[in-house]
């Protein structure tokens, strides 16, 4: 009988051996495998979201915007070391 979902073949290489050590616990392989993916693909997407926010706030700071930070005191602290 055929798999109702795709699947894919992946190398267990070193990375992926210590990830599966120290995360699988008694999960098969396979789960352990797609465990991981998932939550890296999470990861990766908060990376990217926090990134783009980090640029966008540092755009409205550019553009005056924004004035939650105040540049004299970065100014002062920076003179100061």
């Amino acid at each position: 009988m055929a798999a109702s979902k795709q699947r894919i073949q992946v190398t267990v290489d070193d990375e992926l051996a210590a990830a599966l050590a120290e995360f699988a616990g008694s999960k098969t392989r396979s789960r352990a495998v797609r465990d991981l993916a998932v939550r890296g693909a999470e990861a990766i997407h908060e990376e990217a979201l926090a990134r783009e926010q980090a640029i966008e706030f540092l755009r409205r700071l550019d553009s005056g915007e924004d004035d939650r930070f105040d540049f004299s005191v970065s100014q002062r602290l920076h003179a100061e070391r």
